[in-house]
């Protein structure tokens, strides 16, 4: 871009800012300001970490800017790759002030569809997680995947909610899920856990936390 003539003014440069932009804008100009996180996008996915396990039951999200976003937005996925035909729940807990919520203070509901006919829901108020819509098998041929959005994590007058839906070959069968969950509590959530519920250690789970950005 011409110096005398950035973001469409000459002279003094005016102050740029996410969601206060002024100026006439060439693509060099929003690239620079996308690059300066001055460009205002709603809405955006902003990355915020990607993780995976190949070997154990456990994943953590302990920084998760709940500060800066009041919406995040989750995507995970596993792989099968054994033997054996043992499956693994992918479960969700929220940290408070770094500490873990393990005890009945969740609620969730959700609904299954399989391609063989089967289908159903279930629900809880009393549960001690919220389930995140992946099952992972150990059979070669299984796969999984999930998104998850997240609302009110930073925001310590409000519940923290969240909504998913997922999809699993198993054995051959899609299954399909979609659902709802709510940590009971009005508390400023710093953290999440994803986790085997069964105790099975994953032979592969990947994730990527996101936040959106002014939500």
């Amino acid at each position: 871009m011409a110096d005398d003539l950035k973001y469409g003014y000459k002279g003094a440069e005016p102050t740029q800012s996410f969601g206060s932009n002024t100026g006439v804008f060439d693509p060099a100009d929003i690239n620079n300001l996308v690059k300066d996180d001055k460009w205002t996008n709603y809405g955006q996915l902003e990355l915020i970490e990607t993780q995976t396990v190949t070997s154990g039951q456990v994943m953590d999200f302990t920084s998760i800017q709940e500060s800066t976003y009041n919406v995040h937005f989750l995507a995970i996925q596993g792989i099968g790759g054994g033997a054996e035909v043992s499956s693994t729940h992918t479960k969700i807990r929220f940290f408070v002030n770094g500490t873990l919520r393990t005890g009945n203070v969740y609620q969730y509901a959700y609904q299954y569809n399989w391609a063989n006919g089967t289908n159903g829901e279930n629900k809880s108020t009393t549960s001690t997680n919220i389930p995140s819509g992946t099952e992972v098998f150990d059979n070669a041929n299984d796969a999984a995947g999930s998104y998850v959005y997240l609302y009110n994590l930073g925001d310590s007058a409000k519940y923290s909610f969240a909504t998913y839906q997922g999809v699993q070959t198993v054995l051959g069968v899609q299954r399909g899920y979609f659902g709802s969950g709510v940590l009971t509590q009005e508390n400023t959530v710093d953290g999440i856990r994803l986790y085997s519920a069964n105790s099975i250690d994953y032979i592969s789970l990947q994730a990527s936390l996101y936040g959106i950005r002014y939500s």
